[in-house]
């Protein structure tokens, strides 16, 4: 029976890859979710304590559980609370991850690691001009981008060391219940606050020219899940950019929330919103994945706004 752990799993995307995994996989399976505080993780099951800057307590908990998977979501997840911290950054993205990964090749030799990457990590468009591909150099422009970057590297070097590890640089994605520290769920916060009369009718915005790759989270976790099924099949250290091959300006996320709204609304910019290192469009080329993980995004954005809205709507 697979044995399957997810770190991070008090996050926004563990939800819906245990979804997704329960989905695809109707077999049993045992699942853990390890998280920085131990709670019930509601229909997910019990969330387990692990802290994984805490590499004893990583070696423990490999070595108990025995993994034959493992999806690594922890970490700082947000351009700007990496910007805020960096040295926790740089402590929880990196050496977090490489606690994991060592622990896994020392105890779980065989287990399947898939780590959760980002296009931040590339930095920009690359030179070439058109979509990034998963050969292009890794720029980064951002601590956040630099931390995703160094710990795809160091996996990279633990895969010439036999870890199994599936290396996916993930791009934009988003969906319900994701925190407002992202452009669309701040978005769809602001206008339900404004319907309810608790915000001037005010949308407060950073920059909406930037053009990004945007997924639904729920098209992600099936992309993960496909990565865990075929981890077999795909060579040590295999990366693969998670992307639709489409730019979206951020401005048109936005104006799909407002049509939605209740009530007429104007938009302001807010310099604190505004990144001065905000590159103008990052878009991935998802032909490595549609290959080797058969893998292609099923869900419509628009749609995916509906959910959004619809969601924070619901939330008291």
């Amino acid at each position: 029976m697979a044995r399957i752990l997810l770190t991070g799993g008090g996050g926004f995307v563990a939800p819906y890859i245990v979804a997704a995994l329960r989905a695809a996989f109707p077999e049993p399976f045992s699942l853990r979710l390890t998280g920085q505080s131990a709670r019930d993780a509601g229909d997910l099951g019990e969330l387990h304590e692990l802290d994984v800057c805490n590499a004893p307590a990583v070696e423990d908990a490999i070595a108990a559980f025995q993994p034959t998977h493992v999806v690594h979501l922890a970490g700082i997840t947000a351009v700007p609370a990496a910007a805020a911290d960096p040295n926790r950054a740089w402590t929880v993205n990196v050496l977090g991850t490489l606690n994991c990964a060592r622990a896994v090749l020392r105890h779980a030799p065989e287990a399947a690691f898939v780590f959760a990457g980002s296009s931040q990590a590339y930095g920009g468009p690359p030179d070439h001009g058109g979509p990034l591909r998963e050969t292009d150099l890794l720029r980064p422009t951002s601590e956040y981008g630099a931390t995703k970057a160094a710990a795809d590297l160091g996996l990279g070097v633990l895969a010439g060391q036999g870890l199994r590890v599936v290396r996916l640089r993930l791009f934009n994605h988003t969906g319900p219940h994701q925190a407002e520290t992202f452009a669309a769920p701040s978005f769809a916060a602001q206008i339900v606050r404004i319907e309810r009369g608790e915000q001037a009718p005010v949308i407060k915005v950073g920059n909406l020219d930037a053009e990004r790759d945007f997924l639904d989270v729920r098209d992600v976790a099936e992309a993960y899940v496909a990565a865990l099924a075929r981890a077999d099949r795909l060579p040590p250290g295999t990366v693969l950019n998670i992307c639709s091959g489409r730019g979206v300006r951020i401005g048109d996320l936005l104006n799909q929330l407002v049509e939605r709204a209740s009530r007429p609304i104007s938009v302001e910019i807010d310099p604190q919103r505004w990144r001065d290192n905000d590159v103008p469009i990052l878009v991935g080329d998802p032909g490595l994945a549609r290959d080797l993980l058969e893998w292609t995004p099923r869900r419509d954005l628009s749609r995916t706004m509906a959910d959004i809205l619809e969601a924070r709507r619901e939330e008291r």
